[in-house]
């Protein structure tokens, strides 16, 4: 795999705006291709990009620590009224404090389930919620995921994420306390939560998400750890007006902008992935979460 100290700033941009628009993987080769820079190819760059999930895992899905199956629960108001999720409980009995894991925008993959098992590690009861569930699921790929997910009315597919918390919150194996965490889209959708939950939610931490509406700002109860790229355009430019609706309304919050990152840094199946700061963030997070919900 390319290092990312040898991909173009360009590149990654390009990839950037792949990911979150209808481009298709053909066009970002194509366009990657018609790029040559110090007379490397832009195609090489772009086709290291390209996520690789089983040199990622880091947890064994057979790891005996964990107990991990697929769950299905109703999902009233959502895409079908029916959802999935991969759900990952400590092998120690419970119960735990509950973590909803939120995918990105293409669906349940595999990185996003070895984060559900990361945090099971832990002592957390973690439920991922695959939104692509009620249309089939995950496809396989991450190109038809984001098509799908795309395709899906947003607001049935928030519903259905509402509705997967309530869901792992009042698990059996639940302590009753709960915290999300999510994703690029589903740091958006943990912030989305913390406003729709109120203090049905102890607990939040959005990597790399769209801020809310500042005017929705006051519902929110659940202190936010809040992860940022320091090289994240689109995002950043949300954060001051973020910032400011949280300060005035006096909600507890804490930023970690962590340097020399990418949007995407903490996905270890890519070159955006930073070693060092994504596992501080994901230190970071556990201790958060064993703070307020333990």
């Amino acid at each position: 795999m390319t290092e990312p100290a040898n991909i173009d700033k360009r590149i990654y941009d390009l990839y950037d705006e792949y990911c979150h628009s209808g481009m298709t993987r053909r066009d970002f080769l194509q366009r990657a291709a018609a790029m040559t820079i110090a007379g490397v190819s832009g195609l090489a760059m772009a086709q290291s990009l390209l996520p690789r999930y089983a040199q990622a895992q880091t947890i064994s899905f057979t790891d005996e620590r964990i107990k991990a199956t697929y769950v299905d629960y109703d999902s009233p108001g959502g895409t079908s009224g029916e959802m999935r999720g991969y759900l990952v409980q400590p092998s120690t009995p419970g119960p735990h404090p509950a973590i909803i894991v939120i995918h990105e925008n293409r669906g349940l993959n595999p990185y996003i389930e070895d984060v559900a098992r990361r945090f099971a590690i832990e002592g957390f009861l973690a439920l991922a919620p695959d939104g692509l569930s009620p249309v089939g699921g995950y496809p396989g790929n991450d190109d038809d995921g984001k098509v799908l997910q795309q395709s899906l009315d947003q607001t049935k597919l928030k519903t259905d994420m509402l509705n997967s918390a309530r869901f792992v919150k009042t698990h059996e194996q639940s302590n009753g306390k709960l915290g999300s965490v999510g994703f690029c889209w589903g740091g958006g959708t943990t912030n989305f939560l913390a406003v729709e939950m109120g203090d049905d939610l102890q607990a939040g931490v959005p990597y790399y998400g769209a801020a809310p509406d500042s005017d929705s700002v006051a519902s929110i109860s659940a202190p936010l750890m809040i992860q940022s790229a320091a090289d994240d355009e689109r995002i950043n430019a949300m954060w001051p007006d973020f910032e400011t609706a949280l300060t005035q309304g006096d909600k507890s919050f804490v930023r970690n902008l962590y340097p020399e990152t990418k949007h995407g840094f903490h996905n270890n199946s890519t070159p955006r992935y930073n070693e060092t700061q994504a596992e501080l963030a994901q230190t970071r997070s556990v201790e958060f979460f064993k703070q307020h919900l333990a």
